[in-house]
């Protein structure tokens, strides 16, 4: 069994996201697997970074491209307890987007009477760097 279990100390697991969302795997593949370890309950956390940025994008369309547009499924994340979605403030800038051209991402608060609540914060490269540095998993995609 993993120390995770054995010690009863809950790892905080962060899911960085470097990728576009689109040419490869990686951004599917790394939202699933966040999704299945949240599942387990896993304390599950998520970044962007870099191109990985357009994962979150709204108004996705893979038409064109001839890939399957699954970025609807980042709407259950919340569902999954996911509630820390960290983007990075300076890879937004240098490709041009704010937080207000990313999805509307919410969670509903079980402590707050069920009121929806943004799952995504955009934080500077330092808080980022913080983030990743207090993170006791870090999987890469």
């Amino acid at each position: 069994m993993s120390e995770e279990f054995t010690s009863g100390t809950v790892k905080k697991f962060l899911y960085v996201n470097r990728r576009a969302p689109h040419g490869s795997n990686y951004a599917q593949e790394g939202l699933e697997v966040a999704l299945i370890g949240a599942a387990f309950e896993q304390d599950v956390a998520m970044a962007y970074l870099d191109d990985g940025v357009f994962q979150l994008k709204s108004g996705q369309d893979t038409g064109k491209i001839g890939t399957k547009n699954f970025s609807a499924t980042y709407r259950a994340l919340g569902d999954y307890d996911v509630k820390r979605v960290y983007v990075e403030r300076e890879s937004l800038e240098r490709r041009g987007l704010s937080q207000e051209d990313l999805m509307p991402l919410v969670y509903k608060d079980e402590d707050d009477d069920w009121e929806e609540k943004p799952l995504i914060h955009v934080v500077s490269a330092e808080e980022m760097r913080r983030i990743i540095d207090e993170s006791d998993v870090i999987l890469n995609f």
